[in-house]
């Protein structure tokens, strides 16, 4: 049978059946639709969206989908609008919300990072450095050798080219580490192997345990793949580890998600100590860990020396590794590695082939090239020390305009973590410092459940020069001045 006259049968099967609900009446959950009917989640979703675009039912995100209050047969479509204007598509609103919950507002807080900022406004926002830093001969050089290698155009390997697999091995786990290029999968970057990643180890509807605050890319991630995110918070040593174990025997959870490394929003860097404790919990818990590895490349030039992967130090399996060269080389050099071990490659492997085949060879080619050439490293250390003095100036500009903002930070990524009064608006200041010419993230989309208290993300990677960071946070205190002090 198949998947549109299976939509079909159960349409008829659930209008029958609603039609004798009363008014306001709950239908049951899209899981006990799946079980009783034996079809898959998709078939469901879309019958339940043909029963509300003829207005039987209504859906309500977050609550579930109800007997509409009134039912009337659906009319004749209109003829078809004139070339060139639009039809009526308030159906779209019926058609998409009637899945099993949200999905477009959880890209909001990703969309915001990418967002351009308008002519004099100065971003403190976004996720990537400035386009001054970024080696942008190198890398025209780099595509430039790529087009010339013999089968450069061929199709590659699924899982990637075979040299570059073993260069993200030997980048991860050391030279004789525990990893190899059978290994490793090549992927679009490193959101694109985080949500592989999260859509191969567990089902849906499982839990997922995640650090708070985290990357809303998590959370986002994690929505769409239709599981139930679990907050673990974290300090100044990283993931609270006590609080970890406790979680996983509350949920029995199979994944948890953790950047030891810089973590996005607090920069926290995980303990000597914590890190052999959240493998060691992981691995009673018989779960995966999700190491996104994102800012490795973004340490800074007076960093102290970086602890090393936790997947370096895992023969077991149990740490997925994630890894990209977009955040140091470019956003258009969308190639990033995911390293499991066993099986789990194997879910890897297939959950990437359905979405997407393989990366572009070409693309491949290019970060070969790239990584092999010798200004690959002196364009890593011009880049820590580019973001040492644009965090110096930053720094510097908190205490001096916003004492007592900040709290502790260690000097590596790009972003800091402003805790604010109790009580403040976040949306409200952070529209005030828009309006005063300085773009900044609020706090809460950082958080899976309720925040704590109100914070601020300021990152300092996407300005030109370490003058337009202390003019940035200029601005944000004449904002701070309107909103919270004022």
């Amino acid at each position: 049978m198949n998947e549109r006259s299976s939509v079909t049968e159960l349409a008829d099967i659930l209008r029958r059946e609603v039609e004798r609900y009363p008014e306001g009446r709950k239908l049951p959950s899209s899981r006990a639709l799946v079980e009783r009917h034996q079809v898959s989640p998709v078939t469901v979703s879309r019958a339940i969206a043909v029963l509300a675009a003829e207005g039987l039912v209504v859906s309500r995100p977050g609550a579930g989908v109800f007997r509409a209050a009134a039912f009337a047969p659906p009319v004749a479509p209109a003829a078809a609008p004139p070339p060139g204007r639009s039809g009526d598509l308030s159906w779209q609103e019926v058609a998409l919300s009637a899945d099993a919950g949200p999905r477009t507002p959880a890209a909001e807080p990703l969309l915001a990072t990418l967002n351009v900022p308008s002519p004099g406004v100065i971003d403190l926002n976004g996720g990537y450095p400035h386009a001054s830093l970024l080696p942008e001969r190198l890398l025209a050089a780099a595509l430039a050798r790529a087009g010339r290698r013999p089968g450069a155009w061929d199709r590659p390997p699924v899982e990637g080219l075979t040299e570059l697999r073993g260069w993200f091995a030997r980048d991860i786990g050391g030279s004789g580490g525990p990893l190899d290029a059978g290994d490793v999968l090549i992927t679009a970057g490193g959101q694109s192997a985080l949500t592989i990643a999260l859509r191969s180890l567990v089902a849906p509807g499982a839990p997922v345990l995640v650090e708070s605050p985290t990357y809303p890319g998590t959370l986002a991630a994690a929505r769409a793949a239709g599981l139930r995110v679990v907050p673990v918070p974290v300090d100044a040593d990283g993931v609270r580890t006590d609080l970890l174990a406790a979680a996983f025997d509350a949920t029995r959870a199979r994944l948890f998600v953790c950047q030891p490394l810089f973590q996005n929003p607090t920069g926290a860097v995980l303990s000597a100590e914590r890190r052999a404790e959240v493998l060691r919990i992981v691995r009673t818990a018989g779960a995966f860990v999700i190491e996104d590895d994102f800012a490795r490349r973004l340490v800074h030039s007076d960093s102290p020396a970086l602890p090393r992967p936790l997947a370096a130090d895992d023969p077991d399996g149990v740490v997925v590794h994630l890894r990209s060269l977009t955040k140091a080389a470019s956003p258009n050099l969308r190639v990033g590695a995911l390293t499991a071990r066993g099986p789990a490659r194997q879910r890897l492997r297939a959950t990437q082939v359905v979405d997407s085949f393989f990366v572009s060879r070409p693309l491949q080619e290019a970060a070969l090239e790239l990584v092999a050439d010798p200004g690959w490293a002196r364009h890593l250390r011009t880049l820590g020390a580019e973001l040492r003095d644009r965090r110096t100036a930053t720094v510097a500009a908190l205490r001096r305009e916003l004492p007592g903002l900040l709290g502790a930070f260690r000097p590596g990524g790009y972003h800091l973590w402003l805790r604010l009064p109790d009580g403040t608006d976040e949306a409200v200041l952070t529209a005030a410092a828009l309006r005063a010419g300085v773009q900044l993230t609020p706090g809460r989309p950082y958080y899976a459940a309720e925040p704590p208290a109100p914070h601020l993300r300021l990152s300092y990677a996407g300005v030109d020069s370490p003058a337009h960071a202390a003019e940035g946070v200029h601005r944000l205190r004449r904002a701070y001045e309107e909103v919270v002090a004022g």
